[in-house]
């Protein structure tokens, strides 16, 4: 049990049967009555975020998350299959389970599985992930004074906007909290 006057952002806590990572955080001592402690949680099974306001010294139970890394190994429709590093232990997640992850993921890919009491409740990406163009429209000499974008298709199947310049067989970095082209590899 941890007392919520010592939350931190990126805790992990457990309220109500479910799994939250602490977001956000606020201690708040009105002029008038008792302190209490406003917080931000996500829940790391669905992924929603919701505010839960809590009386100060109120406890809560901390939930130990551990993250292992596993290799990427392949998908069968909405499942997709990863190995463990160390055990070669296999284990299937769904693609609720993943939520955006399968736009970045390749094949042979190492990435952290988050496990609570030795079930799989999410991913750990890495930030940023370099993949292949498949397909754009060619760029024309001169039109990269403007600082447009066009549309690119990555390998993954995620289309990014690039800019002018970036040709077909590119590989791009992109970052995985957002989405969007940071640079050629």
């Amino acid at each position: 049990m941890i007392s919520v006057n010592d939350l931190r952002t990126g805790l992990t806590i457990e309220l109500d049967g479910e799994i939250y990572s602490v977001v956000d955080f606020l201690h708040v001592k009105p002029g008038k009555g008792a302190a209490f402690v406003r917080t931000k949680l996500k829940n790391l099974r669905s992924g929603t975020t919701q505010e839960v306001t809590f009386r100060a010294g109120e406890r809560v139970a901390r939930a130990h998350i551990e993250t292992r890394q596993m290799q990427y190994l392949y998908n069968t429709g909405n499942e997709y299959n990863f190995m463990d590093m160390e055990t070669y232990d296999q284990v299937t997640l769904s693609t609720e389970d993943l939520g955006d992850a399968p736009k970045y993921l390749l094949e042979n890919m190492t990435i952290g599985i988050q496990f609570y009491q030795n079930q799989a409740i999410g991913v750990d990406l890495p930030t940023t992930v370099n993949l292949k163009v498949v397909s754009t429209e060619p760029g024309f000499k001169g039109d990269t004074a403007t600082g447009a974008t066009k549309p690119a298709v990555l390998e993954t199947g995620i289309t990014v906007q690039v800019p002018l310049f970036i040709e077909q067989g590119d590989v791009l970095k992109i970052d995985t909290r957002t989405g969007e082209y940071l640079s050629r590899a």
